[in-house]
């Protein structure tokens, strides 16, 4: 694998994300002279958009035209879009590239990469923990990496080499701490701490239909509800790939607010009051 500076990288899907990466790798300067950051999408505006903004080197409508010339390819796409494209698409991809993807969900992916890759080809599966409510790549700026945390689910057939320089990438992005984990594990707490929590937020405003109720807000409502402004095909394909895990955490969430919804019920004050200031310190606990 050449350095990172002097390597050639690729973005499939010029959406919020991909082009949230791309500004990443150009604003920090992660490329130098030699190396050259590539584009595909189909959409020929979005592509013109990124040249216009100084961010890629080259956009290309057809994803053969780039990706055979590409040491390192994000793919940002859905899971299923995923895993359609690389059935379809793997015979074009340089020989010896690295390929990582940004999707949501990892069982099924790293289950198919371990199963369907290409010999010659290495795939490890990551998610960075950073997005916006909105969408587009009109939205990208809106993405902030600072700080983020990222997760990355190696496979067993992953070269040392590739997932050291793939973690050199992402901290130069600007990322604050990465995580290597399972695809199993990735999906049993992402369920928890992000999808878990675009239910909650879609299930309150399901609940009220005043949309004047805004003008009762202070700052809770809408910090809860942000969220609810999601991305409706991208989430419901989440929701289902992985509704096992999902389905558990409903559970667990349920539980813990019909204690709460009894104990106000009963005007248990003294439960009540430990209940919260438990949950307080598990809060703060967690950092």
């Amino acid at each position: 694998m050449k350095p990172i500076e002097d390597s050639t990288l690729g973005i499939l899907g010029l959406g919020l994300m991909g082009g949230a990466l791309a500004m990443a790798l150009r604003n920090r300067t992660v490329l130098g002279p030699r190396g050259r950051l590539l584009a595909h999408d189909i959409d020929p505006g979005t592509l013109e958009a990124a040249r216009a903004e100084g961010l890629i080197d080259g956009g290309f409508p057809s994803p053969g035209e780039m990706l055979g010339r590409c040491d390192v390819v994000f793919l940002c796409l859905n899971p299923s879009t995923l895993l359609r494209f690389m059935a379809e698409h793997m015979a074009l991809f340089r020989p010896g590239a690295l390929i990582t993807d940004i999707a949501g969900i990892k069982g099924n992916i790293a289950a198919a990469m371990e199963r369907d890759l290409r010999e010659d080809l290495d795939f490890i599966p990551g998610h960075p923990m950073a997005g916006s409510e909105k969408g587009g790549f009109a939205q990208a700026g809106s993405c902030n990496f600072q700080g983020k945390n990222y997760i990355l689910t190696p496979l067993k057939r992953n070269k040392p080499e590739n997932l050291e320089f793939l973690k050199d990438l992402i901290c130069r992005m600007g990322f604050g701490r990465i995580t290597c984990t399972t695809a199993e594990e990735h999906d049993r707490k992402i369920a928890f701490t992000s999808q878990l929590c675009h239910v909650i937020a879609a299930a309150l405003i399901d609940c009220e239909s005043d949309r004047a109720i805004t003008r009762f807000g202070g700052g809770s409502f809408e910090d809860l509800t942000r969220i609810a402004m999601l991305n409706a095909p991208m989430w419901t394909e989440l929701f289902l790939e992985n509704r096992r895990e999902l389905l558990d955490r409903i559970k667990q969430f349920e539980g813990s607010l019909d204690k709460l919804k009894n104990f106000i019920a009963a005007g248990a004050r003294e439960e009540l009051l430990e209940t919260l200031g438990a949950v307080r310190e598990r809060r703060a606990a967690m950092g």
